[in-house]
């Protein structure tokens, strides 16, 4: 099997796991957030759940010399936790926190609730043309 087609059938298991999971559903992962409220612990579930195959992938990479469709592995090059690291991760989470959806899912939605999840993608986006502009 190609690159491509393995790409997209991994992103076509990836979303339908968001959806059926509750991870697009942004009035779920708000109260997931939401400690002190009305918490809603259901999402830990799903974490928890999706570090097993995690952790099985990464012991079965570890034991590959390149991966099975593409020339080599693409991995960080760093382990280094910087300003700019914690800034892009509290970033992310208030990001999360107000709109409950993040990028994976908020692709997921697109299907699902395209004008509401539209939104959200479009500043996605112009958040990632604004960063390439002024990093270069």
């Amino acid at each position: 099997m190609k690159a491509p087609t393995i790409s997209f059938l991994s992103g076509l298991v990836f979303g339908a796991g968001l959806a059926v999971s509750g991870m697009a559903d942004p009035a779920r992962v708000r109260a997931f957030l939401d400690l002190f409220g009305t918490w809603d612990p259901t999402l830990a579930f799903v974490m928890a759940g999706a570090m097993v195959p995690m952790a099985v992938a990464w012991l079965i990479q570890r034991r590959m010399t390149k991966p099975m469709a593409c020339e080599a592995f693409d991995l960080p090059g760093t382990r280094v936790i910087d300003g700019k690291l914690v800034a892009g991760a509290a970033l992310f989470g208030v990001g999360w926190g107000i709109a409950g959806l993040c990028p994976g899912p908020a692709l997921a939605d697109i299907v699902i609730v395209p004008f509401e999840a539209g939104i959200f993608v479009l500043a996605m986006l112009a958040g990632m043309i604004v960063h390439r502009i002024t990093t270069q």
